[in-house]
């Protein structure tokens, strides 16, 4: 089907993957914003419910019917509730592109922040890039800190002041500094991996993916990291911008033939719920159709990717003797949308010094769920002080997460309450356990 000849994104979708819904509601115990409203078109079953009517045509795209699908997470904990299998990730993400394209929502300020952020900002790497510079030189230059310290922000409104605090850190150095387009594998070489290093991943935590790299090329990858990437495309995807989704997943094949890889890697739990399906987005396309399929056969997340090769324990050190303590919190993509829930937690079992204690309510969403902390911080702060009161419950030292955005979510939570954590990739967990045997081996 072409998306651009096509009126509507839900009459246009297979009624089948419509009308799947039974109506049953186990789904809406595991909503959380269901679960703080109790209101019925506040869970999956009543978002169906209006995504149906406008398919069949009793209803088109109001606003109410686009604010309710801004308002849900996509947090997919729906999917693995529901016995029937409804595809809810392509109805919501069909939903909001039928949002988008009514422009019920429209303002002028919405269109400028929409153009600014995913047409300009995120659309080409150089220029998010440019910004994280800027925004790097601003936070080492002391400035921030000194407008921080003189109380300049309290001049701001309430919600101004509450978007400043949550200004990200930006990495001194980018993928492209730490990681060569070619990394051989140490040792025989089994295997030839791509690696996407991501777009706020490469801004925020480019340091995890020097580590993914490090942790492949110990369990015989070859790792190729191109420097210059896109953007996979699961912000538009999942924001109801969905030619640009399409494009961005062409480039992608474009850079990285999946014919030539014996596996791609992404360590991000949301882009790599959006990566693993551009057959869904490209299956019309003859020229690409081919490559999509082998494409999504292809894309692994890292935990996956490890635990199918067999992966080599690290080896226990002295400096491991100590047991810290670690809980896991699991990005909804990553447990919801790929159903990568053990991996994780046994690559934490096999590091050395580690005891891994379980986390109450672990695939509940943080709150952060893409954008939605910006455009929805209300719910998102009352998610996210649950979030953190189960973890304080634990006693954990460090919590392990494998998404930029939770991550992110978790460190400014824990900044707020004055929480000594530390909020780590599971990946860099294993690098540095790897790291510590290795210096281990060279000093012996």
């Amino acid at each position: 089907m072409s998306t651009a000849a096509q009126t509507s994104f839900l009459k246009g979708l297979d009624y089948s993957v419509v009308q799947q819904c039974m109506r049953c509601g186990l789904c809406l115990p595991t909503c959380p914003t269901y679960d703080a409203t109790k209101v019925e078109r506040h869970s999956p079953r009543g978002r169906i419910a209006l995504m149906r009517a406008i398919a069949d045509g009793e209803l088109d795209a109001s606003r109410t019917f686009a604010e309710e699908m801004s308002f849900c997470l996509g947090c997919l904990a729906c999917m693995t509730a529901c016995p029937a299998g409804v595809n809810y990730a392509e109805l919501l993400e069909r939903a909001r592109a039928e949002a988008e394209q009514s422009g019920v929502l429209n303002s002028p300020w919405r269109r400028f922040v929409r153009a600014f952020a995913l047409q300009w900002l995120f659309s080409d790497l150089s220029r998010l890039q440019l910004a994280g510079r800027a925004l790097r030189l601003y936070q080492q230059t002391g400035l921030q800190t000194a407008l921080r310290r003189i109380g300049v922000f309290r001049l701001l409104p309430r919600r101004l002041r509450e978007l400043e605090a949550m200004t990200p850190e930006i990495q001194p150095q980018f993928s492209a500094d730490l990681i060569p387009p070619v990394t051989p594998a140490l040792g025989t070489r089994r295997f030839r991996v791509a690696m996407l290093t991501g777009c706020m991943q490469d801004l925020l935590f480019s340091d995890v993916n020097r580590d993914t790299v490090e942790v492949l090329v110990r369990n015989r990858c070859e790792v190729v990291a191109p420097p210059e990437q896109f953007c996979c495309g699961s912000i538009f995807g999942h924001n109801g911008e969905w030619q640009m989704a399409r494009e961005l997943a062409r480039k992608q094949i474009d850079l990285f033939p999946p014919e030539q890889f014996d596996a791609i890697i992404t360590n991000a739990g949301g882009c790599g719920s959006h990566l693993k399906h551009f057959t869904r987005l490209l299956d019309d396309d003859p020229r690409y159709r081919k490559s999509a399929r082998l494409w999504d056969n292809k894309v692994k997340d890292i935990h996956e990717w490890l635990l199918e090769i067999g992966v080599q324990p690290p080896v226990a050190t002295t400096s491991a003797t100590r047991t810290q303590t670690v809980t896991y919190h699991e990005s909804c993509h990553l447990s919801h949308g790929q159903k990568i829930v053990q991996q994780p937690r046994e690559l934490l079992r096999l590091i050395p010094g580690l005891k891994l204690v379980e986390l109450s309510e672990s695939s509940w969403c943080c709150g952060s769920a893409g954008v939605y902390s910006l455009t929805r911080p209300d719910m998102a702060a009352q998610l996210l002080e649950r979030k953190l009161n189960h973890i304080q419950a634990t006693g954990a030292a460090i919590v392990a997460t494998a998404n930029p955005g939770c991550l992110l979510q978790l460190i400014n939570g824990a900044r707020r309450r004055g929480l000594d954590l530390r909020i780590v990739h599971p990946v860099s967990l294993l690098a540095a356990a790897y790291r510590a045997a290795g210096d281990t081996a060279d000093r012996q």
